[in-house]
């Protein structure tokens, strides 16, 4: 039994976490297949993917979290609702909460009570297209006072998140102001092309909470006078796609504002803001604008444009909505949303911006780690999370702030990896500016002399630090990044590959005589 609404309020109902796979499109089915008088709703994914599938039972203000679930299991929970029982055998987790609550029930053990649930909230718990599941929109109140909405934000303090923000790490309510007094007609862009594969935040957000990033963009429309929005998404992500155009013809409905959804290639270089502004005209070749000016004064088509990920519009969503829950005296107030990734296992959670990093390793059953790479592609190689998750700390330690901790053990060896990253940008830049174009070419070169036996630290140093000053965007700017901190914490192991020895004993000795294409390069 398919059922076409909301899940907040009903009870008993059926929640089934969707993904874009076949095990739970089979979940799925069996949930609605089995169902007689209970709703089956399809919510979005929780983010924490090694207990998927799974399926949340609720009734009377409790709900049983099944997780891993097969079609068989899901039939017999079904049948047991259905007869007026909460199943609660064999539930991982079972949590008494407020009925009509909006934001999922956290367990208080487990890798889902890691953190805090602020912009997350409705993620694996509302139905991600119906705006009455989300409850007020902010939008709304903007609409009627766009001036005090500036002044509400700029008091807040709240920063852009993601290398995919125009305001990444910087204050958003004096670009709304450079946005609105620029000449031309403003808009919107939603920048959800994230294609970092260590960062799920922004995908997260727009499979299952939509209508709370499309409610941030018409809250910034607002701000800045503007009459559409744009989203831009992955071309790869049907299910991204798929609701947001679901949720905008909803929210248009309760708005009356236009939202026009987009895809873009499923390369790294398209989610850079202004690379974001190029895939969006339909440019041949995308490149990387110069700056100034900047997109709130020349972005879509020219106009003034105000461009920011999901997962500051979900945030500032969340903001409006509670603020008493914000800080303002912090310099990066409010939450940060981190993927932590090893081997086996991936889990998005959200730290206050005062926590630490090692608080999200309770995410996923990580054993000791060597070292993890914070930041995405090209974040930073730190043998200890011990760093507060804000940008002044992140960015103090030389670590990235695009919300991703990956993790790697004593069998994976740093020069390798740090390799890997600068092949990545070798291949992946638009090729736009010389520092950024032929200097990652040039560090691949100098890293496969090492395994030549020749480590001249000097020049890698001052090659990565003539990068990360003169490059046009942050691609650049931030592609020397692993090497340069694999060096400052793992300087041992490339003296010693140096010499022909590789410590981790991942690179074999013929790989430690010719320089690699499959260690450095692959």
């Amino acid at each position: 039994m398919t059922v076409d609404r909301g899940a907040v309020g009903e009870s008993p109902v059926v929640r089934v976490c969707s993904a874009e796979d076949d095990r739970h499109a089979a979940v799925l089915d069996a949930a609605r297949a089995t169902a007689s008088s209970v709703p089956v709703v399809e919510v979005g994914p929780i983010g924490t993917v090694g207990i998927e599938p799974v399926v949340l039972v609720t009734a009377e203000g409790w709900t049983a979290y099944h997780v891993e679930c097969s079609p068989t299991q899901t039939r017999t929970l079904v049948e047991r609702i259905d007869e007026g029982e909460l199943p609660t055998r064999d539930a991982r987790y079972v949590v008494e909460h407020e009925s009509d609550t909006r934001a999922l029930p956290v367990p208080e053990t487990g890798s889902l009570s890691v953190g805090r649930r602020g912009a997350l909230a409705p993620c694996g718990w509302v139905a991600p297209t119906v705006p009455e599941d989300y409850g007020r929109l902010v939008a709304e109140d903007a609409r009627e006072d766009p001036g005090g909405l500036c002044e509400d934000v700029d008091a807040l303090g709240l920063l852009g998140r993601g290398r995919g923000d125009a305001r990444h790490d910087a204050p958003l309510a004096s670009a709304w102001e450079a946005t609105r007094e620029a000449e031309g007609e403003p808009v919107v862009v939603v920048n959800g092309n994230e294609p970092d594969p260590a960062a799920d935040a922004d995908q997260l957000l727009l499979k299952s909470a939509p209508v709370a990033v499309l409610d941030g963009a018409l809250t910034v429309a607002a701000a800045v006078g503007a009459t559409d929005v744009v989203v831009y998404a992955n071309e790869a992500d049907d299910l991204a796609l798929e609701r947001c155009e679901t949720a905008a013809d909803a929210i248009d409905d309760a708005l009356g504002a236009t939202v026009q959804i987009a895809s873009g290639p499923d390369e790294y270089r398209a989610g850079e803001p202004t690379m974001a502004l190029e895939s969006l005209e339909g440019a041949d070749r995308i490149e990387a604008r110069r700056t100034p000016p900047g997109p709130e004064e020349h972005g879509l088509f020219g106009r003034p444009t105000a461009i920011h990920t999901p997962r500051t519009l979900a945030q500032l969503r969340t903001a409006l909505l509670s603020p008493e829950s914000f800080d303002a005296d912090d310099a990066d107030p409010g939450t940060r949303i981190v993927t932590v990734v090893d081997d086996a296992d991936r889990a998005t959670v959200e730290l206050s911006t005062g926590s630490s990093l090692q608080t999200a390793l309770g995410a996923v059953p990580a054993e000791d780690f060597k070292l993890a790479c914070v930041g995405g592609c090209f974040g930073g190689f730190t043998r200890t999370l011990d760093t507060p998750a804000n940008a002044q700390s992140l960015d103090s330690a030389n670590l990235g702030t695009n919300g991703a901790v990956e993790l790697f053990d004593g069998t994976r060896c740093t020069v390798a990896l740090a390799g890997k990253r600068a092949r990545f940008a070798r291949e992946a830049n638009c090729g736009r500016c010389v520092p950024c174009r032929e200097g990652s070419k040039q560090l691949v070169a100098l890293l496969r002399e090492v395994y030549d036996g020749e480590y001249d630290s000097g020049s890698i140093r001052e090659l990565t630090r003539v990068m990360r000053r003169t490059s046009t965007c942050y691609f650049g700017r931030a592609a020397s990044r692993p090497v340069t901190t694999a060096m400052d914490a793992f300087e041992t192991e490339f003296t010693a590959h140096a010499s022909g020895q590789c410590l981790a004993g991942e690179c074999t000795d013929d790989q430690r005589t010719r320089r690699p294409e499959s260690t450095v390069e692959s």
